[in-house]
């Protein structure tokens, strides 16, 4: 039950969103840029970075949400999604997001954690300094979603068809607009 009285039927981030929308507008537009607007990184990997964060976060909307996003991005691969949760050291993707998934893992952890020779190995992999940029806001970014929908205690339902809905609108449309009512 959440900690505050928060619209009904809008599950995790949605609801804090309704509640307060003028706080929404920014908040969303900047997870559409960091996510859904053209960048060297592919979305799917952007979408994977914040899976990456709010799985080490244990926010579950945000994870299963963004797990959804990138599995559509990625030829509905769930398998992939899951193997970056669980071990990216180990997961099919290249070297250079293995780095910015490190960097990313850190900033999570608190962004003095990042050291020199992360970035280094990261750009050692091709990643340039927008990537590793965009890789640390989207982690950063990451961290305050994640702690907005625990914080408040929002209802995050586990249907995973509702969630694959989502994965696709986000997907498709991008992050200015809801996504869902369940």
């Amino acid at each position: 039950m959440p900690h505050i009285k928060l619209p009904e039927g809008f599950a995790g981030i949605s609801s804090g969103f309704v509640y307060r929308p003028e706080t929404a507008k920014p908040m969303r537009e900047l997870a559409h840029v960091l996510l859904h607007e053209p960048s060297t990184l592919t979305p799917g990997e952007r979408e994977l970075i914040a899976t990456y964060v709010s799985s080490q976060n244990d926010c579950y909307f945000c994870q299963t949400s963004h797990a959804s996003a990138a599995a559509a991005h990625l030829n509905n691969d769930w398998g992939l999604t899951e193997q970056v949760r669980q071990n990216y050291e180990q997961a099919p993707v290249s070297e250079k997001l293995k780095t910015l998934l490190t960097i990313a893992g850190k900033v999570q952890q608190g962004g003095k954690h990042v050291t020199s020779e992360d970035v280094a190995n990261a750009r050692e992999q091709g990643a340039t300094d927008l990537e590793i940029h965009d890789t640390v806001l989207i982690a950063a970014a990451f961290c305050m979603f994640n702690r907005y929908v625990d914080g408040l205690a929002t209802w995050q339902p586990e249907d995973p068809e509702m969630y694959a809905r989502m994965g696709q609108h986000l997907a498709t449309e991008g992050y200015l607009a809801p996504s869902i009512k369940a």
